[in-house]
């Protein structure tokens, strides 16, 4: 596998955003099991165990429909997505988990690789606060198998992103 070629790498390397890229070998679609926070698989626990990181520094990717309009929210795969508080961080009144196809095809990305960085559209995005509290994090670099570790200021200022208390423990 080779990490060049993904629009969030080229989004940090023309941003000169210091990152490292991590690769490991992700199972078959699907393979990962299911996630308590917002029903996905769970690639994010399947990324810190092949990669030797605590839970808690990596970040899972998720689309959400606030009010009827798409959003990113950003939190850890050791934690799950508070829909109600996402809606909250938005100004909005109900927030609701994306079809994973309309995530795919929004974001440019499949399911299990969905980055922050480099989507096909431009969608508001939210981090949840625990992120602050890392010198580095982890988010997918845009497919299974592919991390980039990066500093959350750098994420924050390259997302304009929303940071709120999205998350709740699992």
């Amino acid at each position: 596998m080779s990490a060049r070629g993904t629009r969030a790498i080229d989004v940090l390397r023309r941003a000169g955003v210091a990152h490292a890229v991590r690769e490991y070998e992700a199972g078959p679609a699907g393979s990962a099991g299911r996630d308590r926070g917002g029903g996905r698989a769970a690639y994010g626990d399947e990324a810190a165990a092949a990669l030797g990181v605590e839970p808690g520094r990596i970040f899972k990717t998720l689309v959400a429909s606030v009010d009827g309009r798409l959003v990113l929210a950003i939190v850890a795969v050791a934690a799950e997505l508070d829909l109600k508080r996402l809606a909250d961080a938005l100004g909005g009144r109900r927030a609701i988990m994306a079809d994973p196809s309309e995530a795919e095809r929004a974001t440019g990305y499949v399911v299990g690789g969905i980055s922050p960085l480099g989507g096909r559209r431009t969608l508001p995005v939210v981090l949840d606060v625990a992120a602050m509290g890392q010198q580095t994090m982890f988010v997918s670099a845009g497919r299974r198998g592919l991390q980039v570790e990066l500093a959350p200021s750098d994420l924050v200022r390259l997302t304009i992103a929303t940071v709120a208390s999205i998350a709740r423990p699992r």
